[in-house]
């Protein structure tokens, strides 16, 4: 009898744990930002925004950006801008109204919340510089990026035929692999690369079966049918419709970072949505997401990787005087003399029945002088996505899919 009883509370507790197990598996664990934290949250995500809307309207391939990436390395490299050069710096990253402490103390305390939320999700954010061997840098320069960065400072000769080699292992090595050969030269016309990388790896929440996966049809913007492998299952998720798009979240690990896809409607398009997006927008469709039951969700399985030279856009939103013989980086080596050569973005994305994995590289080069009855879900058609925290609202990486292609 006693051990009939045993058995039994044994049974009732082990239901209970795997009860409290699946429901405390996506509920987000919150974060407490102070108030000039959630104010650079609400730049980031504008600086991103305006980024991504810029690339949509001239790119027809897939792509994928990290505006945190894009963020980290320009503010760190702000740290040593003054004048107007660090003015159009502040307004192009949409920081104006935050001081310079502020901003540096906002992004440590935002990258630690990001870093210890999860965890099930891997999350790890990394930033370098690299300074030409005897090049005068200043230590206050050092020490801000340093301290708020975490940055790991180098002094190289660059000079050396494996310069390059060693820069590049750095971001390969930071990122999991998923990021080779990004830089393409390395000679002793630079005087400073300024590196951020992030990777991500997150499992679903609820994973997809791969026996549920199946070849089906996608359709392209421009008419064009191509056969891809469609991921399907029965979900309870986070979802919405209207007359532009519908919409879901897909959470990874306790529900803190989320894919979101946003699907347009009927004949609507995804420069339809950019049309309407603005980070009020965007956090109202953030917000207007609801709990249904039982979504039949199919999406495509896609494997991309993008690259682009961000020149033409930074100075587009407001700081082409940081890419010329006008920048005042004076705040790096004392004197000026040097301005931003080019600002180089990577990133890579595997979307699977398992989960996401991501990853993404900045580098800053100096350069001296010199629907149904029943809700459906079918991702069958270009969409745009995001992976963002819930919690802060910060958007990790975001995307267009107009040809999800996986190999």
């Amino acid at each position: 009898m006693k051990t009939q009883i045993f058995f039994i509370t044994a049974l009732i507790l082990l239901l209970a744990t795997n009860s409290c197990e699946k429901s405390d598996d996506i509920i987000p664990k919150e974060i407490d930002l102070d108030l000039k934290s959630k104010q650079l949250v609400e730049a980031d995500n504008e600086f991103g925004i305006d980024i991504f809307k810029k690339i949509l309207t001239e790119e027809d391939e897939n792509f994928t950006i990290s505006p945190l990436s894009i963020s980290l390395a320009l503010a760190m490299t702000y740290n040593g801008a003054e004048g107007e050069t660090k003015t159009a710096m502040e307004e192009a990253m949409r920081l104006s109204g935050l001081t310079t402490d502020e901003i540096n103390q906002s992004y440590q305390s935002l990258v630690a919340a990001l870093l210890e939320v999860d965890p099930k999700v891997t999350l790890e954010t990394a930033q370098s510089i690299w300074y030409r061997m005897g090049y005068n840098v200043l230590d206050s320069f050092k020490e801000v990026n340093e301290t708020y960065y975490d940055a790991e400072v180098n002094e190289l000769d660059f000079g050396r035929s494996d310069a390059k080699d060693i820069i590049n292992g750095w971001i390969e090595d930071k990122t999991h692999d998923k990021i080779k050969n990004m830089i393409s030269e390395v000679n002793n016309q630079y005087v400073m690369f300024l590196i951020n990388a992030i990777y991500f790896n997150g499992e679903w929440s609820h994973k997809f079966d791969k026996k549920d996966t199946y070849k089906g049809s996608f359709f392209q913007e421009d008419g064009n049918i191509i056969e891809v492998d469609i991921m399907a299952k029965t979900d309870s998720v986070n979802y919405q419709s209207n007359e532009l798009f519908s919409a879901i979240e897909m959470p990874y690990g306790q529900g803190n970072f989320n894919m979101v896809v946003l699907l347009p409607n009927g004949d609507k398009t995804c420069n339809d949505i950019a049309g309407e997006l603005t980070p009020e927008s965007w956090k109202q469709w953030m917000d207007a997401f609801n709990p249904v039951s039982e979504l039949e969700i199919m999406f495509p399985k896609f494997k991309a990787e993008y690259k682009i030279k961000l020149n033409d856009i930074l100075s587009y939103m407001g700081m082409g005087i940081a890419f010329g013989g006008g920048a005042d980086f004076s705040g790096i080596n004392g004197y000026g003399g040097i301005w931003i050569d080019y600002v180089q973005h990577n990133t890579f994305i595997d979307v699977s029945e398992k989960g996401t994995e991501a990853a993404a590289a900045t580098v800053v080069a100096m350069l001296e002088t010199a629907m149904p009855s029943s809700p459906q879900f079918h991702a069958n058609r270009p969409f745009i996505y995001a992976i963002t925290e819930k919690e802060t609202g910060a958007i990790l990486f975001v995307g267009r899919i107009n040809e999800p292609t996986y190999k």
